[in-house]
């Protein structure tokens, strides 16, 4: 069996986002596991362990987290169109399962990938950091859905779950 430098998990493993970091990750040593909806055998060729999940079902999380040291929750439904459930299941529930494995598999590193979007006011913004208000309003469901589960993310910033919330912005190529 493989030594690993330590073992991650890495949520949405086989989307963009993912996929860049869970190559990353093993080529610096990392043990990795994704969990995503789909099946990548191009992830399991170069080492990853995967795992066919729904964000969901807090059973499959919880096994997913297990055996595990840090959590990169990069899972996301994205996009600007679709009913707000379908939003509200993966951003949401899906998020605060993720928080809840986490504490259950005494994990205790998350690190969750947000958007700029959740404090998009509408208008041009320059110079804002993380201290930028939510807005009241927001133009489609994503950035609502993430900014809900951004805000669980930073209050379930404690001793046992040290979270941090990042906003990349217009993330292309390698």
């Amino acid at each position: 069996k493989k030594e690993y430098v330590m073992k991650v998990l890495v949520t949405g493993g086989g989307g963009f986002l993912g996929g860049a970091l869970v190559r990353a990750l093993i080529n610096k040593g990392v043990g990795v596991r994704s969990f995503s909806r789909g099946n990548y055998p191009e992830l399991q060729s170069i080492g990853v362990e995967t795992v066919c999940g729904d964000l969901a079902d807090f059973n499959s999380v919880v096994e997913a987290v297990d055996g595990c040291e840090v959590v990169f929750h990069t899972a996301a439904k994205a996009g600007v169109w679709g009913n707000y459930g379908e939003y509200h299941k993966t951003n949401v529930t899906g998020t605060e399962n993720v928080i809840n494995a986490c504490l259950k598999n005494r994990i205790n590193r998350l690190i969750y990938t947000s958007s700029p979007s959740v404090v998009f006011h509408n208008r041009d913004q320059e110079g804002v950091d993380e201290s930028g208000e939510y807005p009241s309003d927001f133009l489609t469901h994503y950035p609502k859905t993430k900014a809900i589960a951004e805000r669980m993310v930073l209050e379930a910033n404690s001793e046992r779950l040290a979270t941090v919330s990042l906003r990349p912005h217009l993330i292309w190529g390698p």
